[in-house]
């Protein structure tokens, strides 16, 4: 689908992933390195054994299908190699510290008159100004100041992040988006623009809203695992089956309440409870326990039938009928899970790739669309591999300018 954009992709671990989705999406992406290699090369989990600069798994996964050219970015021939590759470029990716593209002349404001219709993505922590912009800051550091620890982990204990370091990824998918916005617009007005994006920001996404509670008049929402407490209620977001875990999202509501009715009444149909469970009003249900006109017992004797219940069906068994029913229901798979899905089978899903030598399985698009074909999975290329490759090119026109 861009297959006719160009994107010059200079950032490290913490940009790697917006450059993954564009080019999964068919975009010729190319790496600026600097001489030696990007620092995101030496990323954990490290392969051990494997040839220097192709240890990190981080990086087989996440610079694949892209090409890579070395240049020395705080050298004038370096610079001078990149404001040529800029003019017929359409996207620019860059995750250093604010400010520091600028003083090398390689801002949006520099860049920008080499080429008006530049779309150049800068990914960093807090944004480019602001209290924080100047802050360092790693993953947990993003996770705790977005907020999402906030509601993460035991009320008894400290606050914890999400085990796999998720701040850039949040940050690098929202910045994809919004270049591709940016193009949208680019084939309206002919012009490029900075898309300035925070991984504070985005992440705080994830925190779905709970932050802005107290200020809404709302009851502030205290952590607990698998869930969180509002007021007096603890709602549970991870329950227990046959086999394993599942998430269940057992709310009430306009938008909620109707699954809800719809998961009572399967459990209704089994036995597992009386007509009466079934039948309460499941839409006002938050209003009648707030009010006083429903118990708070009743809804932990009614939390239990359902605990109870989830019980006795196996994952498998509770996603099908999740998908018959239209229930909030999916499973928590584990990592053998995901890897024998036999949806994913069935859709060709899973790609073998080289990484240091050896086969090993890869994720496939993840977009797949009937009118352009999939771009070829190409494993991530050794540092500079492609720079008498690129650098002898001629020029090119820079994509059209409509989508």
């Amino acid at each position: 689908m861009l297959g006719p954009y160009r994107v010059l992709d200079l950032s490290d671990e913490r940009g790697l992933l917006c450059g993954y989705i564009l080019a999964d999406l068919g975009a010729d992406v190319i790496l600026v390195e600097p001489p030696g290699g990007s620092p995101a090369r030496k990323t954990p989990p490290l392969l051990g054994g494997a040839p220097e600069g192709e240890q990190s798994l981080y990086w087989a996964a996440y610079a694949r299908n892209r090409r890579s050219i070395e240049l020395d970015l705080d050298s004038p021939e370096g610079q001078a190699d990149l404001r040529r590759l800029v003019a017929s470029a359409d996207v620019l990716i860059e995750s250093d510290e604010p400010g520091a593209m600028a003083a090398r002349g390689l801002g949006y404001d520099d860049l920008a008159e080499v080429n008006p219709a530049l779309v150049y993505v800068s990914i960093t922590p807090f944004g480019q100004d602001g209290p924080k912009a100047s802050y360092l800051a790693t993953d947990l550091v993003v996770a705790a100041a977005s907020g999402t620890m906030h509601i993460a982990g035991y009320p008894d204990a400290a606050p914890v992040r999400v085990t796999a370091p998720q701040a850039w990824h949040h940050g690098s998918g929202e910045a994809a988006g919004a270049a591709l916005i940016a193009l949208a617009e680019r084939a309206r007005s002919g012009r490029g623009q900075h898309v300035d994006v925070s991984a504070q920001q985005a992440l705080n996404l994830g925190a779905f809203g709970q932050l802005v509670n107290v200020t809404a008049g709302a009851p502030e929402t205290v952590r607990v695992a698998g869930g969180a407490i509002v007021g007096p209620v603890t709602l549970r977001l991870i329950w227990e089956a046959k086999d394993g875990y599942v998430s269940l999202t057992f709310f009430f509501g306009n938008a909620v309440g109707p699954f809800t009715r719809r998961l009572m009444e399967w459990i209704c149909e089994e036995g597992a409870c009386d007509e009466a469970t079934r039948d309460k009003d499941w839409i006002a249900y938050a209003a009648l326990l707030q009010q006083g006109e429903e118990p708070y017992s009743e809804f932990d004797r009614i939390i239990g039938v359902v605990e109870a219940f989830l019980r006795t069906k196996t994952k498998a068994e509770l996603m099908m009928e999740a998908q018959r029913r239209r229930l909030l229901i999916l499973p928590v798979a584990t990592l053998p899970e995901v890897l024998e899905n036999p949806q994913l089978e069935a859709r060709g899903y899973w790609r073998s790739l080289p990484v240091a030598g050896r086969e090993a399985r890869h994720p496939g698009t993840s977009v797949r669309l009937s009118a352009w074909p999939s771009p070829d999975d190409r494993p991530a290329p050794r540092s500079g591999a492609h720079t008498a490759e690129v650098l002898a090119e001629p020029a090119r026109p820079a994509a059209a300018r409509m989508i």
